[in-house]
């Protein structure tokens, strides 16, 4: 057959169009009886009259008689249609569609000689005619050729990723079960699910640059908001004894393979606990989402990694000394930067504790904790928003990140209620940016006031849903765990 340019093929088809409503048929539907998803068609079913909607994505036209396939939400299935079957008039209409069409299909199940379920048409219904013709997929033995495989492509033209590579959906459904997963996990433990504003007059709640807005009728900027961390505690400080969030968070930062500027975080809070009953809330939780997908081992990568061990929790300096060798002191910025230097990392003296110790454990350490790890006890200087520790050495707080596969999974902290503290750290953190650190936070008064007010122990926990989808769909790529990702615009 002869290739047709672009402007053939959709030119072909805008004359379809008119021959179809030249023969007194609307072209695109209202709506129509679907009875069965493709999924269903059983042997139960043969002989049964059944409904069928989805979009044809093969044809084999054979004169008075073809067959075709229907794609719908659930998968694909064949069906049959004949000129002395359905009518002149409807197989007339049937020759005027195209791959890409969606179409009704009523008729009866059938097998073939070779054994294929098949949908004996007694009606078509054309219900959307495709105009601009979708990428050219050829099976042959279950084997799919010229395939939409260009990754770039996939992620702009998500619609089209799903067409032709309907196993994509898969990933996102099962996005959605593991957030349905979360959500009753904590409705059934009694949390509240509350929301907060992405607008807001100060950001804060973590270490993040924020995007900028500006709302002309209060001419007023805003920032869409890193974290909801700080309105929660104020829910807590009004009498709400647990409460969560499922939210939007937006960060004005690079983007790598485990970092989106918009992403999905939940948050969540309780009153009269601290990070201890977290942690094992937390494992609980991750157990409960696994357990509903039906996993017990997770592949990721290579890596098979076991959520029924109970998940093990190791100090931030005892896991530097682990990895690196070095016996240091986390809280002096002198010690730190010396092992930075001897480890060949590129960092400079100017670098604040935070982005040493960074470095460190993202190059040394957090690539081997591959297993559930709580990393504990982090440095007063890098956890504004967490107490000191109970016991011990006051320049650590009570704070725990989880690392899976290498990425952190959750941040969580017995949260300073203590608003004299509290105000000494906003300074620390104001001091920071004004010195040029753009992820330092400014300080938030109306928050501090709320604290002032009283707020009861309480511990905290902020997990990226994206990062907990890549693990559970098994990629290193967190544009795969989001349906319409961040891009760059084409010029």
């Amino acid at each position: 057959m002869e290739n047709k340019s672009l402007k053939q093929i959709i030119d072909n088809r805008l004359e379809k169009l008119k021959k179809i409503r030249e023969l007194g048929v609307e072209p695109y539907a209202y709506d129509y009886n679907q009875t069965h998803h493709s999924s269903q068609i059983t042997e139960e079913l043969i002989d049964s009259n059944v409904h069928l909607a989805g979009r044809i994505m093969s044809l084999r036209r054979m004169g008075k008689a073809s067959f075709a396939n229907i794609q719908d939400q659930e998968g694909r299935i064949q069906f049959y249609i004949a000129r002395d079957d359905v009518g002149e008039d409807n197989y007339n209409l049937f020759k005027l569609t195209d791959i890409g069409d969606y179409v009704g299909i009523e008729g009866t199940v059938f097998k073939t000689k070779t054994d294929a379920l098949t949908i004996k048409v007694s009606s078509l219904t054309v219900l959307s005619k495709n105009i601009k013709p979708i990428p050219d997929v050829k099976e042959k033995d279950g084997e799919k050729y010229n395939l939409v495989s260009d990754k770039e492509f996939r992620y702009r033209k998500r619609y089209l990723d799903l067409i032709i590579n309907p196993e994509t959906k898969d990933n996102y459904i099962k996005r959605f079960k593991i957030i349905n997963s979360i959500r009753s996990f904590l409705n059934n433990n009694g949390y509240l699910e509350v929301e907060t504003p992405v607008l807001q007059p100060i950001y804060g709640g973590a270490n993040a640059k924020p995007f900028t807005t500006h709302h002309n009728a209060l001419d007023q900027d805003f920032y869409l908001r890193i974290a909801t961390e700080l309105y929660l505690k104020q829910l807590i400080v009004g009498g709400f004894e647990k409460v969560y969030e499922l939210s939007k968070d937006f960060r004005n930062e690079g983007i790598d393979r485990s970092h989106n500027p918009e992403f999905t975080m939940l948050e969540f809070y309780q009153a009269y606990s601290d990070y201890n009953f977290m942690m094992d809330f937390v494992e609980e939780m991750f157990k409960k989402v696994v357990k509903d997908l039906g996993l017990k081992e997770i592949s990721w990568d290579g890596n098979a990694i076991n959520f029924e061990k109970k998940f093990s929790r190791k100090t931030m300096d005892e896991l530097i000394e682990e990895h690196t060798g070095h016996k240091i002191d986390i809280s002096d910025h002198s010690a730190v930067l010396k092992i930075c230097n001897e480890l060949k990392l590129a960092v400079s003296k100017k670098d604040s504790l935070a982005t040493l110790i960074d470095e460190i454990m993202r190059r040394k350490v957090e690539p081997n904790l591959v297993q559930p790890t709580y990393v504990i006890n982090h440095p007063v200087e890098i956890s504004p928003l967490a107490k000191v520790n109970r016991d011990g050495d006051k320049n650590f707080t009570e704070r725990f990140e989880l690392f899976i596969a290498g990425m952190e999974f959750a941040n969580g902290f017995s949260e300073l209620n203590d608003p004299i503290d509290q105000r000494k750290r906003f300074e620390d953190q104001s001091s920071k940016k004004d010195d040029g650190d753009e992820e330092a936070f400014p300080i938030d008064e109306n928050f501090l006031e709320a604290i002032e007010t009283g707020m009861p122990p309480t511990a905290g926990v902020g997990i990226g849903i994206d990062r907990l989808v890549m693990l559970l769909i098994d990629t290193r790529w967190i544009r795969d765990a989001i349906i319409f990702p961040t891009l760059k615009s084409l010029k």
